[in-house]
């Protein structure tokens, strides 16, 4: 089977170049035009794809070659893909910057090879003239398997700026496709993690993607990087879908959203759903009460440290969610879900299913993990590898009576997490399309809890 989408990666010298910002405004940009836009973005950021998805008005989705293995990193996309008339790729840090230690695994650049994708180049100009042409040409011809089809260039001072650097980049071979003025920064506020998410600051968020899509159009040539993107490459692989369970009940499985948990792959609910799970999505800042006929909770990713307090006050649901983890009800948590499950963060009282402590500190930990299952738990049988990737600036500290959830092998060897009941609570945050068996397991034990 051969598969074709119009599709663009916008990758750029080093992080803070604009790729974002381009990215963004180039789909809004499309979507206005009428085009159904696929939004990606490469590697585990979970911020990025709300804008996205503000943008084009279809969930974001995320490339990891580390964590998913460079073997559904086409498949995945064209599921994501499916039916649309372009899909536009975010890259992630420089183009050729991957997984630390592994060459160029989940790299963007990684990624564009495995898509067969025309990359465009997104290069700060504010401080060069002549020299971009060696910087693009650099990155152009480091990998002729990585083909450049296009550079961006932004933060431009003025008209004779401008004309300075098409000149230097008439030689290079590489078409300029848009030229972006210096002009205030769009309003995206960031904190310790990065930008404030789409959820946060939803009216907000709607303006500044608004800014990114008329500066965009404004600055760059579409129809030349449409162009470029009907001259990607077939895929000769199928759509990925997840492998459906037929049952004749279905299962309730509450998933934590709102503002204070704002991340989860989308696979990761679609797996559970094809798994026999019926998902109810609830906010722990306004619902008292888990969903009705709840058998199983999934917590994500998100920032309950800047929502403690009012975690903390909404009692009953604290009780609540105790209450089903005491019965042996299934609970999957990721990071932001195991500081909910602790019994205090930052000295707020937490649901205390766990006897742990979280609270914040100045110190960040990032990076990608290979881990193995140290028991079986409601999501994995012991002996089970899958690959996670943390990033946090907060820790927990254990009490006792309850196991290890993985033993992670880098950047040292350690174990990490908490298993105990129906409990699966960790800072990894994992991406289940690896191991599909992760959600059918998690479903059957709502079924039999």
């Amino acid at each position: 089977m051969t598969s074709s989408v119009p599709r663009l990666v916008i990758a750029a010298p080093s992080s803070g170049s604009g790729k974002t910002t381009v990215a963004t405004g180039l789909m809004a940009a499309f979507a206005a035009r009428g085009l159904a836009v696929s939004p990606h973005k490469v590697g585990p950021d979970y911020i990025d794809p709300g804008y996205h998805a503000l943008a084009t008005g279809r969930v974001g989705r995320n490339l990891d070659a580390y964590l998913c293995g460079p073997e559904l990193v086409a498949p995945l996309f064209l599921h994501g893909a499916r039916g649309c008339d372009l899909a536009v790729v975010e890259g992630v840090m420089g183009l050729y910057d991957g997984a630390a230690g592994e060459g160029e695994l989940a790299s963007t650049a990684h990624v564009a090879k495995l898509l067969r994708a025309p990359v465009v180049l997104v290069v700060d100009a504010s401080s060069q003239s002549r020299s971009v042409a060696a910087l693009v040409h650099g990155f152009a011809s480091w990998d002729p398997e990585v083909r450049v089809g296009g550079v961006i260039l932004n933060k431009v001072a003025s008209d004779r700026h401008e004309e300075l650097l098409r000149e230097a980049l008439d030689q290079s071979g590489v078409p300029v496709l848009g030229v972006l003025r210096r002009v205030p920064q769009v309003d995206t506020p960031s904190r310790h993690l990065g930008l404030v998410p789409v959820a946060e600051r939803r009216s907000g968020a709607t303006d500044a993607v608004a800014a990114m899509a008329t500066q965009v159009e404004r600055g760059c040539d579409l129809e030349a990087l449409l162009g470029l993107a009907r001259s990607a490459g077939d895929l000769s692989c199928a759509p990925w879908e997840p492998p459906v369970t037929t049952t004749q009940k279905r299962e309730v499985v509450a998933v934590a959203g709102g503002s204070a948990f704002t991340f989860s792959y989308a696979e990761h609910t679609e797996l559970l759903t094809a798994a026999g799970a019926d998902i109810v999505t609830f906010d722990p800042l306004r619902d008292e009460q888990l969903p009705e006929d709840t058998a199983g909770l999934v917590i994500g990713g998100g920032f309950p440290e800047v929502y403690a307090a009012e975690l903390s006050a909404n009692e009953p649901l604290r009780k609540a969610v105790a209450e089903l983890a005491l019965s042996g009800g299934p609970v999957a948590a990721e990071c932001a879900g195991l500081l909910y499950l602790c019994r205090e963060l930052d000295g707020q009282p937490m649901c205390g299913v766990l006897d742990a402590s979280a609270r914040m500190t100045d110190r960040l930990t990032l990076g990608y993990r290979d881990a193995v299952a140290v028991g079986d738990s409601v999501l994995a049988a012991a002996g089970t590898r899958m690959r996670g990737h943390e990033f946090h600036r907060t820790v927990v500290e254990p009490g006792a009576g309850a196991a290890p959830a993985w033993g992670v092998r880098a950047p040292v060897r350690r174990v990490e997490g908490f298993v105990q009941r129906g409990v699966h609570a960790s800072y990894l945050h994992t991406h289940w399309a690896s191991q599909p068996g992760v959600a059918h397991r998690f479903v059957e034990r709502c079924r039999t809890s």
